[in-house]
């Protein structure tokens, strides 16, 4: 049961973030073009300092929710998949994967993404969108192994196979169905 509210309470934060009304998906497309292009103008004058007190809220809010969900595209087909860790290494707010999986595919032939991640009470939600960018910095890999010693079992800061991306142009839009949407953005 609680499996099943869990998974109608998603659907419906996927569908409803800001409980707006439908339209035909030209006006959708639209509209979400121009919400993505404000908030990456509004970051573009911020500080560094809160461009970053922003990139720590949307990690802070990942890690309470434990699993996110990335979507990416593969051709013209959306595809969903959980993740569980995100980190701020030098700046920029990273996730990792495998190279060898079909998700890294996706994101390096089309690095727009979007994250949606709902906390356990089932009413608020985040939702991330913007670019993801392939770093191979043996640092940054070294820092995520460190930090994430579980990822040690699966990836060598080394090896062939680990990837780490990290989010520009983010828009970030925080949900509630007790409280209007709020937007941010790195």
């Amino acid at each position: 049961m609680k499996k099943t509210f869990l998974i109608l309470t998603t659907v419906i934060a996927l569908a409803s973030c800001g409980n707006q009304p439908a339209t035909d998906s030209a006006t959708q497309n639209t509209d979400s073009i121009a919400q993505h292009t404000e908030a990456i103008t509004a970051a573009d004058t911020l500080s560094p300092e809160a461009l970053l007190s922003n990139m720590e809220e949307a990690q802070t809010y990942l890690k309470e929710c434990g699993v996110f969900y990335i979507a990416t595209t593969d051709s013209d087909q959306p595809r969903v998949r959980p993740f569980g860790v995100a980190e701020i290494i030098d700046g920029r707010l990273y996730i990792v994967t495998g190279k060898k999986k079909d998700v890294y595919k996706q994101m390096t032939t089309n690095g727009k993404f979007e994250i949606c991640a709902l906390k356990p009470s089932g009413s608020e939600w985040m939702r991330i969108n913007g670019t993801l960018v392939a770093d191979e910095t043996i640092a940054v890999k070294e820092e995520m192994l460190n930090r994430n010693p579980s990822l040690q079992s699966m990836y060598s800061a080394t090896d062939e196979n680990m990837a780490v991306l990290y989010i520009t142009n983010a828009t970030v839009r925080y949900c509630s169905f007790m409280a209007p949407e709020r937007k941010t953005g790195f």
